[in-house]
């Protein structure tokens, strides 16, 4: 692995959201945790979690991305996000992102018959990677 720059891409089914050349390092959230990439990284595919995707640039800006799901496909030189959605800081909601977040906690406090556990804690988690990356709780 080096620093030299590589790219990457992020889609979803609705549209390409993001084109960035010039990223030396970037994070996603798998199945197995966070998982770093740079340029000359193996190739690999791997499936992601509701979290946050963080590409550095070589310009030294950081961008950041919400993601709910979906598949990374990495290879040497680019790096491809197909996400269930995505969505950049300033485009959040964030009143319905806090009203998700509120209506999962209580799901999961206080179940009833009925209740899909599994389907609140993902919508727990993605509530919480909504906010964190619109900078409302700490990352």
């Amino acid at each position: 692995m080096s620093g030299r720059p590589f790219s990457v891409d992020i889609v979803t089914p609705d549209r390409q959201l993001a084109s960035m050349p010039g990223v030396v390092s970037l994070v996603v959230p798998a199945e197995e945790g966070y998982l770093g990439v740079m340029a000359g990284h193996a190739p690999l595919l791997a499936r992601l979690v509701p979290g946050q995707v963080t590409a550095k640039l070589a310009s030294g800006a950081e961008e950041v991305f919400a993601v709910s799901g979906g598949f990374v496909e990495v290879g040497p030189e680019h790096v491809t996000i197909l996400a269930d959605t995505a969505e950049r800081p300033e485009d959040i909601d964030v009143a319905r992102a806090e009203a998700a977040l509120q209506r999962a906690r209580q799901r999961l406090e206080h179940p009833s018959e009925g209740v899909d556990i599994d389907r609140a804690r993902l919508a727990l988690l993605r509530a919480e990677a909504r906010l964190r990356t619109a900078g409302r709780i700490p990352g």
